[in-house]
């Protein structure tokens, strides 16, 4: 599974996804730090990948546009960093595999995940 890293994320997630088995960049090393979030989803789509972002607006703009790609893992917690949220990123994704390479809005917090099938 491949993983992009939004802006709102610390590049210290790449270690931990990528010792983890997953291919992972952060948008930082792909386009502009300011580019829109439609940019961001078209890249996604086009390339494959899950995009990886504590920003709401994705699962907004795939509601709104009723698409059904590209998945979005959004975090809900204000703890963000790799030390706190590792674990649970981690197995989460490893739990979720095939329904994010089909099209998902994956939720997750500190105590639960939620998906909803794309398109919403």
């Amino acid at each position: 599974m491949k993983l992009l890293i939004d802006m709102n994320l610390s590049p210290d997630w790449l270690p931990l996804l990528r010792a983890n088995g997953f291919e992972a960049a952060h948008w930082s090393g792909i386009g502009a730090h300011n580019a829109p979030d439609t940019e961001i989803m078209q890249w996604a789509r086009a390339k494959g990948w899950v995009i990886f972002t504590h920003d709401l607006d994705f699962g907004i703009l795939l509601a709104h546009r009723r698409d059904g790609g590209p998945s979005v893992l959004q975090v809900r917690t204000q703890d963000v960093s790799p030390a706190h949220l590792g674990p649970i990123v981690v197995t989460t994704l490893r739990a979720h595999r095939e329904v994010l390479e089909s099209g998902v809005l994956l939720t997750i917090d500190e105590s639960k995940s939620r998906v909803r099938i794309l398109p919403i």
